[in-house]
């Protein structure tokens, strides 16, 4: 279990706390907001000094995107760093700027689906294939078509398309696409946690401060019910998430151990989502649904988020493929190694 960075821990809790969202239903990057990022560090915590990075590991990255997620951040903290920052790194490409980059898998055809803040980013770093090879390139926006779309939360999330064919790529290794894929997942679970918990936060608020019937909403036995089952699942999926993170940070994407976890955390994280955000609606009622309260940018952005990187289904199926292919004798020396 790696040991928690109480002094991020607690520079997050200070810079989130004294930031405020003046657009929250806007689909754009909050400038502001990562300029404060930009200069504490906090952009680029991955990767090491010699590639503008900050030297930080998994674990510093898990806390950052907790917060993003309880504070429905509109800042791409997880395809900055962790998705576009590591391909580069991977590929041996420098970017000795300040630009924003977000990342995009290409399919066949050099298009990519909603991919997150594409419009709204300096440059692109592209990985697709060619023939039996895989090539990742750093392009500037205006250099690749962007068609502008919103997710159900109002997130920015384009369409891409290139013309790859006439791109100049660098080669990397056919590894490289799955753990990007695991990466992608590993940061939506740990997004998914951070707004399960102000979530849980809200709900038990307003339980314990509404009145219905002369008595808070909290001292009901169907609403205990509802809230305990709420915080049972975020709390299952933080556990789970977390595990995945020190597997992450320990033995990296490429071990299977980690692949396992990474399913698992995305898997109870989607089917946790559905829990929270049943139970968080029927408890607030009406006001949770109203343009005022902030329940809706949460749990939005919960439903969209567990969409990504792989649906709730594929990753169960991963889970149940893993299970069926370890056999009856297999399977619990699977579970008891941690993969």
């Amino acid at each position: 279990m790696s040991t928690p960075n109480h002094e991020l821990a607690e520079l997050l809790s200070s810079l989130f706390g004294r930031h405020v969202d003046s657009d929250s239903e806007s689909a754009e990057i909050d400038r502001n907001l990562w300029a404060t990022l930009c200069e504490t560090g906090l952009d680029r915590l991955t990767g090491g000094p010699d590639r503008e990075g900050g030297d930080a590991g998994w674990a510093e990255s898990a806390l950052l995107l907790c917060a993003v997620g309880a504070n429905a951040a509109r800042v791409p903290v997880a395809e900055n760093d962790l998705l576009a920052g590591w391909l580069l790194d991977t590929a041996g490409i420098a970017a000795h700027d300040s630009d924003i980059r977000v990342a995009a898998l290409l399919d066949s055809d050099g298009r990519a689906g909603a991919v997150p803040w594409a419009s709204q980013t300096d440059r692109l770093v592209l990985l697709w294939r060619n023939g039996d090879d895989w090539q990742v390139s750093d392009l500037a926006r205006s250099e690749v078509g962007v068609e502008s779309g919103r997710n159900r939360a109002g997130e920015s999330r384009d369409a891409v398309v290139v013309d790859t064919p006439r791109l100049d790529g660098t080669p990397v290794s056919a590894t490289v696409a799955t753990e990007y894929r695991l990466r992608g997942a590993l940061t939506r679970s740990h997004l998914m946690v951070g707004a399960m918990s102000r979530i849980q936060q809200i709900v038990i608020e307003h339980a314990g401060a509404r009145v219905q019937f002369g008595r808070p909403l909290a001292k009901f036995q169907a609403v205990q019910h509802m809230v305990a089952a709420l915080a049972a699942e975020a709390a299952l999926a933080a556990a789970t998430t977390a595990a995945a993170a020190d597997l992450a940070g320990t033995h990296g994407f490429g071990d299977p151990r980690t692949a396992l976890v990474v399913a698992a955390s995305r898997s109870v994280t989607g089917h946790a989502a559905s829990v929270v955000v049943r139970n968080a609606h029927q408890v607030l009622g009406a006001i949770g649904f109203t343009r005022e309260h902030e329940l809706h940018r949460y749990t939005n952005r919960l439903l969209s988020w567990r969409a990504e990187y792989g649906s709730v289904r594929s990753w169960d199926d991963e889970l149940t493929r893993v299970a069926v292919d370890a056999g009856t004798k297999g399977l619990w020396p699977l579970l008891a190694s941690g993969g």
